[in-house]
């Protein structure tokens, strides 16, 4: 396949997984990505110790890009993390200090690590923190050399600006659209970097540092955007009962983190597809058709979870959630691992009890919580509500003994269909 097809085919599969939004010149980055090996960038700013499924359109962009030759920059906002980008936000962001910022600098540094290859030696992907140029700079450098290329009426037309003069921007966050713009002329100065991506938040921002860097003499450059992740529910993306789904499993567990992708509706599933798997066109096709004529089938939501699961985790996360997830649909729980067991029940409603005498089956139920009094705990024993370790008792006054504890401490009772309660033994 010649460069220009190839080129011309990237584009188009980019197009077709409708992951490009706004795009400065088409025809311009067609050519160059034709004739060349791209060095493009994505910024990504410290706000947290970890990045979350938010982050993940411009991450696994910025990996096709890589695939696909092409020479991608991990920007690691250790400077403007300090400021805060007012984009997409009504109100002010609370400040950091700048060892925390630094701190979690690093820990976004070694997730990025897991998507793109910084040791290969044909097209390695690049590190940077805009901490490094940013910090050196002094007020009065900053104001003559670069905020003279930014008029206020240019700013305040910007829609990252405009929209927060009625809430108020302080000069701190309105600021933030000219350090991005020379992180956009640095990277294109000193590392050859000819186009800027993210999302469709950035987009004054990154016309921005395309007219910054025309002003200041730096070589022909590109930008575009992807669009915001959105349900068809019209629910927030990237938020699940439990709030945030980040990447770090410490934070978002890799069970939660399947089951937040397994649990994707029918109308938004093979648009996530796209998005976030790099199945082919026709793989997709194939999911597509299969929802439409099987939809209970959930084939395209299984396949999307497991995709995103391997790619974030590894695949032995997604075994174990995939094990995790019959275990609890079955109600057999006694052949999940300890970590496991502990994974697939972080958030039920768990209490710790002294090791002593076994209490009788009723009692149980009471001191679990699983019930709220004895009357209708043993109601829900002799109706055959009432599970331990998967299996149904019935029996109020059968005594809960050791033989019952998993991995020697831990006993997991069910109420009805999908009630868990855990209880842990000291």
């Amino acid at each position: 396949m010649s460069d220009k097809v190839a080129a011309l085919t990237f584009i188009e599969d980019l197009e077709y997984r409708g992951l490009i939004y706004q795009l400065t010149d088409r025809e311009g980055l067609l050519e160059k990505l034709q004739n060349e090996r791209v060095k493009l960038y994505s910024g990504f700013d410290p706000t947290a110790d970890s990045l979350h499924i938010g982050h993940l359109l411009p991450v696994l962009c910025l990996r096709r890009f890589q695939l696909a030759g092409h020479l991608p920059i991990a920007l690691v906002g250790g400077g403007t993390g300090l400021i805060g980008d007012p984009s997409g936000r009504s109100t002010e962001r609370s400040l950091n200090t700048s060892d925390t910022v630094a701190q979690w600098t690093e820990r976004l540094k070694e997730q990025l690590s897991s998507f793109l290859d910084f040791e290969t030696d044909v097209n390695p992907a690049v590190m940077a923190s805009n901490y490094d140029w940013l910090a050196p700079l002094d007020v009065i450098t900053f104001l003559r050399d670069i905020g003279k290329n930014f008029t206020v009426n240019y700013m305040l037309a910007k829609d990252s600006v405009n929209s927060r003069m009625e809430s108020g921007i302080s000069f701190t966050e309105f600021s933030y659209m000219i350090l991005q713009s020379y992180d956009f002329f640095k990277l294109n100065k000193d590392f050859g970097c000819s186009l800027q991506i993210g999302g469709s938040d950035q987009w004054g921002n990154i016309t921005a540092g395309l007219d910054l860097i025309g002003k200041m003499g730096g070589t022909k450059s590109f930008g575009f955007t992807m669009p915001l992740v959105t349900k068809s529910d019209g629910k927030k993306f990237g938020k699940s009962e439990s709030g945030a789904v980040w990447l770090d499993r410490n934070k978002t567990s890799a069970y939660q983190f399947y089951q937040f992708w397994l649990n994707t509706d029918d109308n938004d599933v093979i648009k996530f597809l796209k998005y976030f798997t790099f199945l082919t066109r026709e793989q997709i096709e194939e999911l597509e058709a299969e929802l439409r004529e099987r939809p209970e089938q959930r084939a395209a939501q299984r396949t999307l979870a497991r995709e995103v699961t391997g790619l974030v985790h590894g695949q032995e996360a997604v075994v174990s959630a995939e094990k995790i997830s019959q275990a609890l649909f079955s109600g057999d729980v006694k052949l999940l691992s300890e970590s496991e067991l502990v994974e697939a029940l972080d958030g039920v409603p768990s209490v710790l009890l002294e090791d002593g005498e076994p209490l009788p089956l009723l009692d149980f139920v009471i001191a679990a919580g699983a019930a709220p009094s004895k009357r209708q705990a043993k109601q829900d024993i002799e109706s055959g509500a009432v599970y331990i370790n998967g299996e149904r008792l019935k029996e109020a006054e059968l005594a809960v003994s050791s033989d019952y504890r998993l991995h020697g401490k831990y006993v997991v009772l069910r109420r009805g269909k999908k009630n868990y309660f855990l209880v842990q033994y000291r």
